[in-house]
């Protein structure tokens, strides 16, 4: 089970970290993801991280601008969030999967694992 939270109402070029926190058994090859949906688009991905390598990856909108972390014995992931713009605004969903190949890390199709999502809204 995933439970995301840190979400909120940011002005441009603020900041904000996002948090998932996993229940239950992680399985070293699990990859963990984060995705965000503006009204009237579709989902998207954002960055994802080995759960066990630390390999990490990011859509070319964020990059150098936000930051996925684990920590494994608090059994969460972070978003850091910097440098935020009024597109960024957005529900994010963390994912879960085992078993990926890097291929299809940024694909939401493969992921069985969502939490709720937590909404960011960037104020220009």
């Amino acid at each position: 089970q995933l439970q995301a939270s840190g979400g909120g109402l940011v002005q441009q070029g603020g900041s904000l970290r996002l948090s998932c926190a996993v229940s239950g058994r992680t399985s070293s090859n699990y990859v963990m993801g984060w995705f965000r949906q503006a009204p009237g688009t579709e989902r998207e991905f954002v960055a994802a991280i080995k759960w066990s390598g630390g390999n990490t990856y990011y859509a070319d909108s964020v990059k150098g601008r936000f930051t996925i972390s684990r920590d494994k014995a608090k059994e969460t992931v972070y978003l850091q969030m910097d440098n935020l713009k009024p597109e960024d605004t957005a529900v994010y969903y963390c994912a879960a999967q085992s078993g990926l190949i890097q291929s299809s890390i940024s694909r939401r199709d493969v992921y069985n694992y969502w939490g709720q999502g937590t909404q960011v809204t960037v104020s220009s």
